[in-house]
């Protein structure tokens, strides 16, 4: 049974904007530390920041309340790149899809 079903597409240069503006207080607000080590390592950071960011925002969408936060969601890969959620405090099956192009990310959740 669907719960529930987000999507949010993010502008990176937008995102990297606020990144350079408001640093590591921005990223450790909305990213956990693995996070942010596993798109620093990528050769275009942003564009994967992006991505988790978009992913974390239709997550929060599709569960439609304010149980959910940017901190206690977990966007991770496993070994083949296909990307996951984890949510702290709450069980639940999250089908996750992102995508990103130089200029924008997009991703959508399904519980």
């Amino acid at each position: 049974m669907t719960k529930g079903i987000g999507i949010d597409i993010v502008e990176i240069s937008r995102l990297k904007r606020v990144i350079d503006k408001w640093g590591d207080g921005f990223l450790n607000r909305v990213f956990n530390k693995k996070e942010i080590e596993y798109s620093m390592q990528k050769r275009f950071p942003y564009q994967h920041l992006a991505a988790r960011f978009a992913a974390k925002e239709a997550v929060i969408k599709a569960f439609g309340d304010n149980v959910v936060t940017f901190k206690n969601i977990e966007i991770i890969n496993d070994k083949f790149g296909k990307p996951s959620c984890r949510i702290h405090n709450k069980k639940n099956h999250i089908h996750l899809s992102i995508a990103h192009t130089d200029k924008y990310a997009i991703a959508t959740a399904l519980i």
